[in-house]
């Protein structure tokens, strides 16, 4: 029986896809976000019937975390969340947070267990994103419209009230725009509104620098490793609207030093600079670059790393949190248990 045009398309695809997955960096790169948001719609479509029994609440949030986590094992992401017990406490904050990609989101993923009860400050524009934006509305999600800025400030100077009666934590992205530039941008000042006229702490929380693995630009995406830190909380009472610029201020400063000091352990753990790359000589003497995605391999899969493999949770106390500079996983860092 002769093979359909279908058929012999589908075994070209199949023999083709590992080969442009091993040799293009342009593919690997599509490839692992088409898998990202595929598998994200999926979990949508799956959880969706269940939020509807509970529509807006946030801990819908969890069950959602529970199914995409393993996202980044495919896709060779290891998340190391340090100050464990500080985001897992039970009470009202106001998270900020630096954005540097739509993976900022894998890695909420992987410990929303930890938070339990928190909600997301995001733009309108993601409601219309089909199953997805569907979920993250019956999970509770705020959504602004950031092109009007005064009705922004008023959604989220409404959600107040909420977070205090209920105890949930409000997370806020204040740089506004995603930028993997390696440097934490300035922020604005939403969420340092909603801090000061609700008299909530602000909990900075750190990811380490995505440059050793990402490059947007130059379309790559291999493994990588991020340690995400929880910093102790800010405290806001007494503060009015003349103390945010201060404000402000202060708590990026605090981010920008736990943000240099964990992507340098990350450098120096795996030999690469901030652009991802990492320079050996070849016998011929001539420069050759190896990316993270060939350094990180061989480290993950034999244990380099607590012993796990690439995409495995970490979860450290916070007796880490100060000393960050190596050794990279201090005492008391255990695998989580799924």
């Amino acid at each position: 029986m002769i093979a359909s045009w279908y058929e012999i398309l589908l075994i070209c695809g199949i023999i083709l896809l590992p080969i442009c997955y091993e040799t293009s960096h342009k593919f690997r790169y599509n490839f692992k976000f088409f898998v990202y948001y595929f598998a994200v719609m999926i979990n949508s479509l799956i959880l969706i019937p269940a939020m509807l029994f509970r529509a807006k609440d946030v801990r819908n949030l969890v069950w959602a975390g529970a199914f995409c986590r393993h996202i980044s094992t495919v896709l060779g992401l290891r998340w190391e969340l340090r100050g464990a017990e500080i985001l897992s406490r039970d009470e009202a904050y106001v998270i900020v947070s630096n954005h540097q990609s739509s993976l900022d989101i894998l890695g909420m993923f992987d410990f929303w267990h930890v938070m339990q009860k928190c909600t997301v400050i995001a733009k309108k524009e993601l409601l219309y994103t089909g199953p997805f934006g569907v979920a993250a509305w019956l999970a509770g999600l705020i959504y602004i419209d950031r092109k009007n800025p005064a009705k922004a400030h008023s959604v989220m100077n409404d959600c107040t009230d909420m977070l205090k009666e209920k105890r949930i934590k409000l997370w806020v992205f204040p740089e506004g725009t995603r930028r993997n530039t390696n440097e934490i941008h300035a922020f604005k000042k939403g969420a340092f509104h909603v801090a000061v006229s609700s008299q909530l702490p602000i909990m900075p929380v750190v990811y380490s620098s995505y440059s050793t693995f990402l490059d947007d630009k130059a379309k790559i995406l291999n493994n990588g490793h991020v340690i995400v830190t929880t910093l102790e909380p800010i405290e806001t009472k007494g503060l009015t609207t003349e103390d945010i610029p201060a404000l402000m201020e202060r708590v990026r400063n605090v981010m920008i030093e736990t943000f240099k000091a964990t992507s340098k352990e990350i450098e120096v753990k795996y030999g690469v600079n901030g652009n991802g790359l990492a320079t050996t000589l070849n016998s011929g003497g001539k420069g050759r670059f190896r990316y993270l995605d060939e350094l990180i391999k061989p480290k993950l899969g034999g244990g380099g790393v607590a012993g796990g493999d690439a995409g495995s949770p970490l979860v450290s106390n916070g007796s880490s949190v100060k000393q960050m500079v190596p050794p990279l996983v201090p005492d008391g860092v255990h695998r989580r248990k799924d």
